[in-house]
């Protein structure tokens, strides 16, 4: 059988070319800092203070690239540790380092369960790998022993209901190709693959694309011998087992069951959860974050009119545009189709968001009086914050 770190060192995932770092910086979620700063420090860090992170199994460095430049941009102290298991995924990430000139950064060779030894954080990415260990729940605490008290977890596990197909497929090769190369079990899976009736679930899933974009991409999503998926119940379990707690989902409106039912009194809100991901079908990836049990709320929101907003996927004035026009823009997140739906009156608000202005002085600038616009920022929150749309944060 072929070992997890010799998958990636053959073909380290995901597949990158370092001189195209001159050209895009590929964004994504966890790990924007206005992202990190919403989710963890409720909108309020102050970025004047250095910042300590941890990139836990970096591969081949996106989420670490994309927390680095931005940090770099801004100018905020900060130090970052990558850790990965395979050298070929790290000489990657040094090298689209390298082209951009980020420095702050220490590159280490070694398993994310040895990251107590490598400091204390004030924030861990762990994008993609914790569903890989043989052990998760030793992964996710050694992570919580590394974190300060104070800090948290971005991270991304998968989820079952949005891959289906994948596990079979895994199971059939890793039995079938089993003693071959990669490179052979590569060329054998993707014959088998192409040979697949029409009718098979894989074929029939629409959300799976990393076969189709790269041998790295194929490998990891079919031929991986690692690989476990987490419903939402489990995921909130070995969070709690090992001694953190979800401070929330990038996208909670995917997991709430009172958009598709009646939500009977006798279930809590993780059985909720679980249900709605059931009823949905298309959820591949959980992605979100987590703080130290006992933490309390750290998640940011309009509430606080100090707080300063930031829209994502969109141009502030093009929607107030289009809502001022009456109209209700199509949401589509995760397969999920929506409708955002605000009066009129919230046109002025949306126009207002520039990524420096508190909620307060956007409504002051609409001339509206405080109650009515703080009713007004209320839908505007609700609207957009639940689909990941609307980020709270001073950096």
């Amino acid at each position: 059988m072929v070992t997890v770190s010799e998958q990636y060192e053959a073909y380290p995932y995901p597949e990158r070319d370092p001189a195209d770092e001159k050209t895009r910086l590929i964004e994504g979620s966890p790990s924007h800092p206005r992202e990190i700063d919403h989710f963890l420090f409720s909108g309020q860090r102050d970025w004047s203070r250095p910042f300590r992170a941890l990139v836990a199994g970096g591969g081949t460095g996106d989420g670490l690239i994309m927390l680095a430049q931005h940090l770099a941009n801004s100018s905020h102290p900060h130090e970052i540790t990558y850790v990965d298991l395979s050298t070929a995924s790290r000489q990657v990430a040094e090298a689209r380092a390298k082209v951009r000139g980020l420095n702050n950064i220490t590159f280490v060779t070694g398993s994310l369960l040895d990251a107590p030894d490598l400091g204390e954080f004030d924030y861990i990415d762990c994008c993609g790998v914790l569903h890989h260990l043989p052990d998760p729940a030793a992964g996710f605490a050694a992570l919580r022993a590394a974190v300060a008290p104070d800090g948290g977890l971005g991270f991304m596990v998968y989820a079952p209901y949005g891959r289906s197909g994948v596990y079979p497929l895994q199971e059939a090769f890793g039995a079938l190709l089993d003693g071959l190369p990669p490179a052979k079990r590569l060329e054998e899976a993707r014959r088998l693959v192409d040979g697949l009736p029409t009718g098979h679930p894989f074929r029939l899933n629409p959300h799976l694309v990393d076969h189709r974009q790269s041998a790295a991409g194929f490998y990891d999503l079919l031929l991986h011998s690692q690989d476990r998926a987490f419903g939402i119940a489990e995921l909130v379990q070995i969070l709690g087992d090992t001694g953190w707690e979800m401070t929330d989902l990038t996208q909670p409106a995917l997991y709430d069951l009172s958009r598709i039912a009646d939500v009977p009194d006798h279930l809590n809100k993780t059985d909720a959860m679980a249900i709605a991901e059931k009823l949905l079908g298309t959820i591949k990836l959980h992605i979100g974050y987590a703080a130290p049990s006992g933490s309390g709320d750290r998640v940011a929101t309009g509430a606080s009119r100090s707080a300063i907003p930031h829209l994502r996927g969109a141009s502030p004035k093009a929607l107030a545009k289009v809502i001022a026009q009456g109209k209700a823009p199509k949401l589509s997140v995760s397969g999920v189709d929506s409708w955002l739906k605000l009066p009129r009156q919230a046109a002025p608000l949306l126009a207002g968001i520039d990524g420096s202005r508190t909620v307060a002085q956007i409504i002051s600038a609409a001339r509206l009086e405080p109650l009515q616009g703080g009713a007004l920022w209320s839908r505007v929150d609700a609207a957009l914050r639940p689909w990941g749309l609307l980020l709270y944060s001073g950096f």
